[in-house]
């Protein structure tokens, strides 16, 4: 029995966060220091489902931007 894992879960916060304070995918990658890229973000943006890992590098990259403090909760909806 095969359970088709939902993949494309709509547009999340994180995208409404940014435009909110005018940020864009470079911008997050600018300023993290860790590695993330633009397809990173593009597809957290898009509702693709991301790995925990990755949902973390982006909050910070987020935090640090925005200079708030989200919880991937804010960010993300799954």
């Amino acid at each position: 029995m095969s359970i088709e894992i939902e993949r494309n879960l709509g547009e999340q916060p994180i995208a409404r966060i940014m435009s909110d304070h005018g940020l864009k995918a470079h911008d997050l990658v600018a300023i993290s220091t860790e590695q993330i890229t633009h397809k990173m973000v593009s597809r957290a943006c898009k509702g693709r489902r991301l790995t925990p890992n990755v949902q973390f590098k982006i909050r910070n990259a987020v935090n640090k931007a925005t200079g708030k403090t989200y919880s991937a909760a804010d960010l993300f909806t799954y």
